[in-house]
C-alpha cells in the first residue's frame, strides 16, 4: 500500500482543511491525477496520485483539518478498480466545508396562531381579555349559561397557569422563531478563518496609524490615455494604472526605508529589495500575491504579471510561493467604489497603501482658478513602533508627487 500524505505547504504553514476528495474509494487514478484538494489560509491547493492504481482507503473527511505530513488515504499501485460502481466515500466523512446548515426548530417551538374567539354569545369584554392575553378560547372552561366563557372563567384559566403551556409563543418569541427558520450557518473556510486572525493580530500586536492624502489622477490618466494602445500593441497587456502606483511606491520606499522593513525579536530588518503585493479579491476570500523586484521590472512585466496573479487568484491556483516574501503591501478598494479607507496592515510589514476611487471634485489650482480634477484619496497604514509619522506622511508625498508628475518616474527623481 502506498499513503497519500499531506505535502509541505509552505511557508510558515502547518495546517490545512479537506476541501473537496476528487475521487472515492474504489476508483483508479493515473499517477499525478488531482485526487483531493487541501484549503489554507492562502490558497486552494491540490494533492495528486503517487502513482497508478486504487484508492483503497480514506482516512479523512472534508472539512477536517490535517497537518503537514498528515496520512490522507492509502493507495494500492497497479490495482485497477472493478467494473461495478465504485464504493461511496468512507462512512462518517464530512460535508464539503462549504455547506449549508440551518438551525432546526423543534415542533413544539412552532408558533400556533391564534384565533380569539368571537363567538357571539362571548361578550365584547370577554373576548378583549381574551385577545389580550393570547389565549386560545377553546381551552378555557366556560361556566356561563349556553357555553358562555365569563370573566371569571378567563381570570380562573389565567391564574391557574395552564395558559402558559397552552396558549401561543408571545408575538417576539415568534419573530425569533421566525428569523431562526430563515438563517443559514456556513462553515468559514480555512482561508476565512486565518484572514479573520491575521487581521486581528495586525491590530492587537501593531501600533497602527493612518496618514491620508489625495492625489490628482489627471496627468496619469492622460499619459495613459496618450500611449495605451501603442503599449498593448508592443507588450501585447494594457496600461492600467498599478504599474504607475508601484514604481511611485518603490521611489518613497527607498527614501524611506523604515517602511520596507520589519522588527523581528528586538531587531529592525531593513529590506533593500522590493517585493510589493497586490491584493486580490476572490470568491474565497482576499489573497495577496507578491510581485518580486517591482524595481527591476518594467511597467510591462508588472502589468502582465498582475494581470495573471489575478487570474490564477481567482481560480485558486496560485502557488504558495506567490504568495510569501512580500515587504510592502497595495491594495485598490477603489474598484469596488471605495471613496475613503484605512487599510489594514499585512503583518509583518510596516506599511500599506490603499488605492480609492475616482472622483472628479473642484480644485483651487496654482492661478487660483477652480477646475474639476479627477481626484483620488490615498490612505497609508503603517506600524508606528518603527515609522515616525515624518517617514509616514513624507512617503505619501512623495507618491502623490510621482504621480502627478509621471515624468519623475522615468527619471527617478
Amino acid at each position: 500500500m502506498t499513503q497519500i500524505v499531506v505535502p509541505t505547504l509552505g511557508e510558515s504553514v502547518a495546517e490545512a482543511t479537506v476541501a473537496q476528495w476528487l475521487k472515492k474509494e474504489g476508483e483508479s487514478v493515473k499517477a499525478d491525477e488531482p485526487i483531493v484538494e487541501l484549503e489554507t489560509d492562502k490558497v486552494t491547493l491540490e494533492v495528486n496520485a503517487p502513482a497508478d492504481g486504487v484508492i483503497v482507503k480514506i482516512e479523512v473527511g472534508e472539512g477536517d483539518n490535517v497537518e503537514v505530513g498528515a496520512i490522507l488515504g492509502e493507495l494500492e499501485e497497479g490495482a485497477v478498480a472493478n467494473d461495478s460502481e465504485a464504493p461511496a466515500k468512507k462512512e462518517g466523512s464530512k460535508k464539503d466545508v462549504a455547506t449549508k446548515v440551518t438551525t432546526p426548530i423543534k415542533s413544539e417551538q412552532t408558533a400556533k396562531t391564534i384565533v380569539p374567539s368571537d363567538n357571539p354569545k362571548t361578550s365584547p369584554a370577554v373576548r378583549k381579555m381574551i385577545n389580550d392575553n393570547n389565549l386560545d378560547a377553546s381551552s378555557i372552561p366556560a361556566s356561563g349559561k349556553d357555553g358562555r366563557i365569563t370573566k371569571e372563567d378567563v381570570k380562573n384559566y389565567l391564574a391557574s397557569g395552564a395558559s402558559k403551556d397552552k396558549t401561543s409563543i408571545a408575538p417576539a418569541a415568534q419573530s425569533a422563531v421566525d428569523i431562526r427558520s430563515r438563517e443559514e450557518r456556513v462553515k468559514m473556510s480555512k482561508l476565512r478563518q486565518v484572514i479573520a486572525r491575521r487581521l486581528k493580530e495586525a491590530q492587537n500586536t501593531a501600533a497602527m496609524l493612518t496618514t491620508f492624502n489625495e492625489v490628482d489622477m489627471g496627468p496619469v490618466m492622460a499619459l495613459r490615455s496618450e500611449y495605451k494602445d501603442i503599449f498593448e500593441k508592443k507588450h501585447g497587456v494594457k496600461l492600467g494604472f498599478m504599474s504607475f502606483f508601484i514604481k511611485a511606491t518603490i521611489q518613497a520606499l527607498k527614501e524611506f526605508p523604515a517602511i520596507n522593513a520589519e522588527i523581528q525579536g528586538d531587531e529592525i530588518v531593513y529590506k533593500n529589495y522590493y517585493n510589493i503585493g497586490v491584493a486580490v479579491s476572490t470568491p474565497q476570500g482576499l489573497v495577496v500575491p507578491v510581485i518580486r523586484d517591482c524595481d527591476q521590472k518594467s511597467m510591462a512585466e508588472i502589468e502582465a504579471t498582475i494581470v495573471d496573479f489575478g487570474k490564477r487568484a481567482r481560480d485558486g491556483r496560485l502557488s504558495m510561493e506567490e504568495m510569501s516574501g512580500g515587504t510592502y503591501t497595495i491594495t485598490n478598494g477603489g474598484v469596488f467604489g471605495s471613496l475613503m479607507s484605512t487599510p489594514i496592515l499585512n503583518t509583518p510589514q510596516s506599511g500599506i497603501l490603499g488605492m480609492h476611487t475616482i472622483q472628479k471634485r473642484p480644485m483651487v489650482m496654482k492661478d487660483g482658478s477652480i477646475e474639476a480634477r479627477p481626484m483620488m484619496y490615498l490612505a497609508q497604514s503603517y506600524d508606528h513602533r518603527i515609522v515616525d509619522g515624518r517617514e509616514a506622511v513624507s512617503s505619501l508625498v512623495r507618491i502623490k508627487q510621482a504621480l502627478e508628475d509621471p515624468q519623475r518616474l522615468l527619471l527617478d527623481v
